[in-house]
C-alpha cells in the first residue's frame, strides 16, 4: 500500500501546501521556538510537521526563498515568529531580509508574527490576540484578511496599499485599531516613529537600533528587551523585566516600570516614575538633559528618576 502524505509542493508556482488536522505551534518560526535556549528539546528543526511530509526547517527555508506557503486547517501559537530575520545564531547575516507569502484557510492562535520584519500573511479564519509586530491592510484576496510587518511598512512604505486601523504619514505610523500586540517595532533600524494608541503586550521595541516607539497605554513584560538603540516611551505602566539585556538606547516610562528592572543590562538609560531595579542597574537623580528630554515629551520630570 502506498503511503499518502498530506502536504504537497507545486513546483511551477513555488507553493508549499500543508494540511493540519489540529493546530501545530511554531510553523514558520524562524527561531524554531528559540532553539538556542532548548537545543532541540522543544522543537527539532528537521522534525516533520504532523501529518505532512515537510519539516519545520523546510517550511522556513521555503519562506526565506520568497515562496508561497498555503495551510489548510487551524494554526497554533508563535506562527511565523521572526519571519524575515536572518538570525546570526544560524550562521547568516543577522539582517532583515525579504520573505515569502503565507495563506491560511483556517484560524490562527495567539502571537502570530512576533518580531516579524517582512513577508505577507493572509488569514481566512479567526485570529487570536495578542498578535505580533503586524498591521492590517486592505486585502487583495477575497475572503482573507491581510497583514504585514510594522517594521516593513514604516521602512519601505505602503507602495499603494491601504492600512486598516492605522495611518502612515511620512516616517510616522499611528496604530489605533485596538488590537493588542507583542514586539511592536521589532528590529526597527531607521529614524522613524511608531505610535500605538492603546495597550501592548510583550517585548515592545525588542532589538530596535533606531527610531521611536511610543505607547499611549500600559505595556507587558520585557519592554525594551535587547534594545540596541532608539527610544521606547510607555505612557503608562510596564510589567516586570523591562529593559532586560538592554544594549543601548533609552526607555522612558511615564508610570511604574515594574520589578526586575534592567536585569542583565549592558548599557542604555531608563527614566521612570518608579521601578524596582536589579543589579547592575541602580537608581539615581535626573541630569538637566534628562529633565529636558522628559519635558519635550510632555511629561513632568519632577515625578521621574533615572535607572542606569
Amino acid at each position: 500500500m502506498f503511503k499518502i502524505f498530506k502536504g504537497k509542493k507545486e513546483e511551477k508556482e513555488d507553493i508549499l501546501e500543508l494540511v493540519l488536522d489540529e493546530p501545530v505551534d511554531c510553523i514558520g518560526d524562524y527561531t524554531y521556538n528559540f532553539y538556542w535556549q532548548h537545543q532541540g528539546e522543544k522543537l527539532d528543526l528537521d522534525q516533520k510537521i504532523p501529518g505532512n511530509d515537510y519539516s519545520f526547517r523546510e517550511v522556513v527555508e521555503h519562506l526565506k526563498n520568497k515562496n508561497i506557503l498555503k495551510i489548510r486547517g487551524n494554526v497554533g501559537h508563535r506562527f511565523l515568529s521572526s519571519m524575515g530575520a536572518d538570525l546570526k545564531y544560524f550562521g547568516v547575516s543577522g539582517e532583515n531580509v525579504e520573505a515569502g507569502t503565507v495563506l491560511v484557510d483556517g484560524d490562527v492562535d495567539s502571537r502570530m508574527g512576533i518580531s516579524m520584519v517582512s513577508g505577507t500573511i493572509y488569514i481566512k479564519g479567526q485570529i487570536k490576540t495578542p498578535i505580533g509586530n503586524l498591521v492590517e491592510l486592505k486585502s487583495d484576496k477575497k475572503g482573507y484578511r491581510k497583514f504585514k510587518s510594522i517594521t516593513d511598512i514604516i521602512t519601505h512604505g505602503l507602495n499603494g496599499e491601504k492600512l486598516i486601523g492605522a495611518l502612515l504619514s511620512g516616517s510616522r505610523l499611528i496604530i489605533q485599531d485596538g488590537m493588542v500586540r507583542d514586539t511592536v517595532g521589532a528590529r526597527l533600524s531607521i529614524a522613524a516613529e511608531i505610535i500605538v494608541e492603546g495597550e501592548v503586550d510583550l517585548s515592545t521595541g525588542i532589538l530596535m537600533r533606531q527610531g521611536l516607539v511610543k505607547v499611549n497605554g500600559n505595556a507587558g513584560k520585557n519592554t525594551a528587551a535587547l534594545l540596541n538603540g532608539g527610544t521606547v516611551v510607555i505612557n503608562g505602566n510596564c510589567e516586570d523585566f523591562a529593559a532586560i539585556e538592554m544594549i543601548k538606547g533609552t526607555l522612558i516610562v511615564n508610570g511604574d516600570a515594574g520589578k526586575f528592572l534592567g536585569a542583565q543590562k549592558k548599557n542604555g538609560k531608563i527614566l521612570a516614575h518608579k521601578g524596582r531595579p536589579i543589579p547592575p542597574t541602580s537608581k539615581r537623580k535626573l541630569t538637566v538633559d534628562e529633565k529636558n528630554l522628559i519635558l519635550n515629551l510632555g511629561f513632568n520630570p519632577t515625578q521621574f528618576s533615572a535607572f542606569q
